[in-house]
């Protein structure tokens, strides 16, 4: 059995090509490509630039027996049609799925991001086995997934789950987005707040281009600003994951993205405030937090997964 999956993300699109001897047997990954989404482009020409890179690396003659996208959401899984995206400037119900299928010959099985990367982790990852499992990935923004009785949850909606849409409290008490605190995205604009209304030395001030990775990269070598702008964001990720323990009660949280190579610059503030702030330490399970297991292709492999296991389903 043949599997092509599309990885298909703000920042960058892949693509891989996968095999299985059996729809029971385990998948591998025979080729892989990606590119730059160039996201702000008009819709057609992404979709072009994605179903150009598909072609790339389907061999000679061949057509999938399905293909798996891995899409920004919010979406509608069931009907491929991605509503709007964060992600996806200008992008309004966008029939994605049809319109891969008709390109690429093949049924397309569409999910959001987080889930893919999820079902990744839950299945042959850091989560194995792990039962409820949440996957987050904080990057340009922060996603995620959530894995209740061994399947995926999506909820009524189907919209299921956004970590990184869980309110929390600014410091002007104003009610935001955990990723407009917490990401990378985040990092970078707290970064030139502070650049422009104060007069804190930092190596952040020559930075050539000043973005999510130059603020961890200045963390890493003890800025003292990137330093406070990375704490903030580790305080206030533990915020949004003691809301996760009490609705979720996970055994695995799951972290993978850009910004988790922070390591303990992000995650020990993080753990601090869930240690202060959780209902009970009892929803704290032996070794909660644990790294993303398939680093940047999470979502491509979980796309994988997940088209595999419907196509066989449908059959």
């Amino acid at each position: 059995m043949s599997i092509l999956a599309l990885d298909f993300g703000g920042t960058r699109t892949r693509a891989g090509w996968f095999i299985a001897n059996s729809p029971s047997s385990e998948l591998r990954l025979i080729q892989r490509a990606e590119t730059l989404t160039r996201a702000a482009d008009p819709p057609d020409q992404v979709i072009d630039r994605l179903i150009a890179l598909a072609r790339q690396i389907i061999p000679p003659g061949e057509t999938p027996r399905a293909v798996g996208i891995s899409a920004p959401g919010p979406n509608n899984a069931a009907a491929g049609i991605i509503y709007h995206s964060y992600a996806l400037p200008g992008w309004a119900n966008v029939p994605l799925g049809q319109i891969l299928s008709d390109a690429l010959g093949a049924p397309v099985y569409l999910e959001n991001d987080g889930n893919m990367g999820a079902l990744a982790e839950y299945i042959g990852g850091a989560g194995q086995g792990c039962d409820p499992m949440i996957y987050m990935t904080i990057s340009t923004g922060i996603g995620g997934g959530v894995i209740l009785g061994g399947r995926l949850f999506t909820g009524w909606s189907g919209l299921a789950a956004e970590p990184g849409h869980l309110l929390v409290m600014s410091p002007e008490g104003n009610y935001v987005r955990l990723e407009a605190v917490a990401s990378g995205t985040a990092l970078a604009q707290v970064a030139r707040q502070l650049l422009s209304t104060t007069d804190t030395p930092s190596t952040l001030r020559s930075s050539a281009t000043l973005d999510g990775a130059a603020v961890g990269r200045a963390a890493q070598a003890g800025d003292p600003l990137a330093l406070e702008i990375v704490r903030s964001a580790g305080e206030y990720l533990g915020v949004g994951i003691v809301t996760l323990l009490h609705l979720f009660s996970p055994q695995a949280l799951i972290v993978g993205g850009s910004v988790s190579q922070l390591g303990d610059l992000l995650f020990q503030p993080a753990h601090r405030v869930i240690a202060e702030k959780v209902l009970d330490s009892r929803f704290i399970p032996p070794n909660l937090i644990r790294p993303a297991h398939y680093g940047d292709d999470v979502c491509l492999i979980g796309a994988a997964i997940y088209a595999a296991s419907h196509f066989s389903f449908h059959q």
